[in-house]
Parts: C-alpha cells; structure tokens; sequence
C-alpha cells in the first residue's frame, strides 16, 4: 500500500523514474486507500494535476475503507490517544487500511506510522 506522500514527492519530481513510487510500481502490485485517493484528488489545484491523479490509478488497486478499517481505526485512535501520541485522522485511515489488508505500507512519513502498532513499514 502506498501512502499519500510517496505519490506527492512522485508527482513534484522533474525524473520520476528516480522517485520511490516509481520504484515500487516496478517490484510490486501496488494499492492505495480510497482516503488518500481523497488526499491526492483533495489536493489537486487544476486540470492537469487532476488528470494526473486519475492516470495513476490505472496503476493502482484501490482499497476501500469499510466497516473492518472503520474498527480497525478506532483500536489504533484509541492506543495512540492513551499514549498520548496521536496522529492524523487520515495517518489512522490509511494506516487501518494495510493493516486489515495485512499489506505493507510505503510512506515517506515514517515518524507518524511508526507509532501503529501492528503495521508493515516498507
């Protein structure tokens, strides 16, 4: 699973085949959760920076967020408000994501996912 980051430092680089994502669509079959397809399209501030969100789905799986990363999120809002280090609402939607999945996740935002508990960082 790849996290919104790793998309954004693809679509900011002039070589993207030097870029981690690219990296990765070349080694593995690659998803995204539908929240950061809501991030990227979020984000997005004109034609062409939408037209590039919708060209990278084509190498995408997108992965719903449903009711088991509805309850999956919530343990982790849980421990990590207990412990007093809380992230991001979407961090923890994107996090329950590859967690329920049992698919690692890219992200080039290590600091807040290394909190989760049960998570794969590639």
């Amino acid at each position: 699973m790849i996290d919104t980051s790793v998309i954004i430092a693809y679509l900011r680089k002039q070589k993207k085949e030097k870029s981690e994502f690219w990296s990765l669509i070349q080694k593995y079959e690659c998803a995204i959760s539908t929240i950061t397809l809501f991030e990227l399209h979020s984000g997005a501030k004109n034609t062409h920076q939408r037209e590039d969100v919708e060209t990278l789905k084509a190498y995408l799986e997108i992965v719903p967020f449903d009711t088991l990363q509805a309850k999956q999120a919530s343990i982790i809002f849980q421990i990590l408000k207990k412990s007093n280090k809380l992230i991001e609402f979407r961090d923890i939607f994107i996090a329950s994501c590859a967690i329920s999945q049992n698919i690692p996740l890219a992200t080039l935002n290590r600091d807040h996912f290394e909190r989760i508990d049960n998570i794969k960082l590639l």
